[in-house]
């Protein structure tokens, strides 16, 4: 029993030898050698860096796990974007009511009707934009051609 302890003693000792003599024979290499003359000319430079490193980390750190932080920023893009939402909502549902009026009504719409209904102004802004809307897709496909 006294015996197997050592039996597994050996091999580590002779890695641990194997290893030492591995990172020695690395250390002999001119370029290896080089590198580190240029390591630790550079010292205080890595010092410097690592330091600016550490607090850039701290500071990060510091923002990611602030909770009053976290909740000011999302209250701040939910106050913004609220807009925005109500906008698409409120243009969806129209759109959506529009649709279900036209399905439900059943009339053609003649030319009389079309006359009078060029006569509403949401009806003549809305041809306004598109006809400005298509001009300027015109004007961009222009120089390509």
């Amino acid at each position: 029993m006294s015996q197997s302890p050592t039996q597994q003693e050996v091999p580590v000792t002779e890695g641990a030898e194997r290893q030492s003599l591995d990172v020695l024979d690395q250390l002999m290499k001119p370029e290896v050698q080089e590198s580190l003359t240029v390591l630790v000319e550079n010292l205080p430079k890595l010092a410097e860096m690592v330091t600016v490193m550490t607090k850039a980390y701290d500071f990060a750190q510091g923002i990611a796990t602030d909770k009053v932080l976290i909740s000011d920023t999302m209250s701040a893009m939910g106050e913004f974007a609220k807009p925005v939402v109500d906008k698409a909502k409120g243009v969806a549902s129209a759109a959506i009511e529009a649709n279900d009026r036209a399905q439900t009504e059943q009339s053609s719409v003649g030319l009389f009707a079309m006359l009078k209904m060029l006569k509403d102004p949401n009806v003549q802004q809305s041809l306004r934009f598109a006809q400005s809307f298509l001009s300027i897709l015109n004007e961009r496909q222009q120089p390509k051609r």
